[in-house]
């Protein structure tokens, strides 16, 4: 059986254990083994350094073990991913994982921004408040992201694991 490593912001969710324990029942479901970061034993009784550099080795050993990534990468704290859960996708295609993200919205990335929020520029397109070139690549993520992404799709963590249980 394939093992899939549940990437995401869930861990930071009041209910995280649930989540993760639903997840992986799901991924039984449609034959898969689940593995979520919450199920690593850490040690908490030591300093925070420690107990981060444990969480961060036990993570990339579930990646390691992984076959699949499925990572949650709607906006997070901003209009972006979960900072950790890039770099989990990125380190994931690195080792020739197939990687697949969920979004609530799949539009492109631009249309994050407000007009409010925005300045047409004739020469550079769509710059933010600060001045910075916004990329428009028709993608919902930006294009470092988004091309190394197997497929992003339209919905949630089943969602996702219904299209690769049918390939």
């Amino acid at each position: 059986m394939q093992k899939i490593y549940i990437a995401g912001p869930d861990v930071f969710e009041l209910n995280s254990i649930e989540i993760g324990q639903k997840y992986k029942k799901l991924c039984q479901k449609y034959g898969f083994i689940g593995l979520y970061p919450l199920d690593n034993e850490v040690n908490f009784n030591q300093n925070p350094q420690k107990i981060a550099k444990d969480i961060y080795k036990a993570n990339i050993n579930l990646i390691h073990e992984s076959d699949i990534v499925i990572a949650n990468l709607n906006s997070f704290r901003g209009k972006e991913a979960d900072s950790g859960t890039v770099w989990e996708c990125g380190y994931a295609h690195a080792l020739g994982k197939k990687v697949y993200a969920y979004m609530k919205k799949t539009h492109p990335y631009i249309q994050n921004f407000q007009n409010d929020e925005t300045i047409l520029n004739k020469t550079h397109g769509v710059l933010d408040l600060d001045n910075r070139v916004i990329e428009n690549f028709n993608l919902p993520l930006n294009l470092m992201l988004g091309c190394s992404i197997e497929k992003i799709i339209k919905g949630d963590f089943e969602t996702v694991l219904k299209e690769i249980s049918e390939t």
